[in-house]
């Protein structure tokens, strides 16, 4: 009597298609949002000079991997303690607005310069002449030793491939990054009437501003962006 009833549904079980006693299959997982990275951006790694003067401290950043030889020889007097008690000495307030710079070095004992090095053009550093510019001083390209200008204005006669220039321009290799109203206080000083000879009679500061210590210090947080390095070129259309 069971048995026909057992064979019944054994047979039963049998003729289901097997897919509809299976469990439906999981659904595919959700992907993980995506996060994009967090750019870090890459530590400053440039030299920072805090000049201190009896006017106020300017800190000032080398671009040494551009201006290499000219941001060694500044390094070099400042880690050799030889550029304190240079001095700011003379200010082109007497050529307008458009010629704005203040200049500084060893206005004592020469032989405690170091050898005159050789000349960085702008041209082959990338660097420009701008409002703000740490610049090499020279009578001549190659004897520059220890004089430096600091821009208050862009200057870009300087240039080396300035229009009518001379082909060779003074030598960028840093800049302002802080301090730009101490320069602007050492540029508006006195003068000297009857200081100086040729262009700089009439632009000598009287009395000079020391420098009383330069020291290198690290990168502040703040730091400006800057104006010193040139934009890449812009590809033609």
């Amino acid at each position: 009597m069971f048995a026909p009833l057992i064979l019944s549904l054994v047979l039963a079980v049998q003729s289901v298609p097997a897919q509809t006693t299976q469990l439906p299959p999981p659904p595919p997982p959700v992907p993980a949002a995506v996060t994009p990275p967090v750019e870090v951006a890459a530590p400053d790694t440039r030299p920072y000079v805090a000049l201190k003067t009896d006017a106020g401290t300017i800190v000032v950043r080398l671009e040494d991997k551009r201006a290499p030889i000219s941001s060694a020889n500044f390094l070099r007097y400042v880690d050799s303690k030889r550029m304190d008690g240079f001095k700011f000495y003379r200010t082109t307030r007497s050529w307008g607005e458009g010629n704005k710079l203040i200049q500084a070095g060893n206005r004592g004992d020469p032989r405690t310069n170091f050898p005159p090095i050789a000349h960085e053009p702008t041209t082959k550093t990338g660097l420009t002449n701008c409002d703000g510019a740490l610049v090499m001083a020279h009578l001549r390209p190659g004897d520059a030793t220890t004089d430096f200008f600091l821009l208050l204005s862009d200057i870009k006669g300087f240039d080396a491939d300035a229009p009518g220039g001379d082909g060779a321009g003074f030598a960028v290799f840093g800049e302002i990054a802080s301090g730009r109203d101490v320069a602007e206080k050492i540029f508006a000083m006195p003068v000297s009437e009857t200081a100086g000879e040729g262009v700089m009679r009439g632009q000598i500061l009287d009395p000079a501003v020391t420098i009383l210590s330069a020291r290198r210090v690290p990168a502040p947080a703040d730091a400006p962006k800057g104006c010193v390095v040139k934009a890449p070129p812009v590809p033609a259309p």
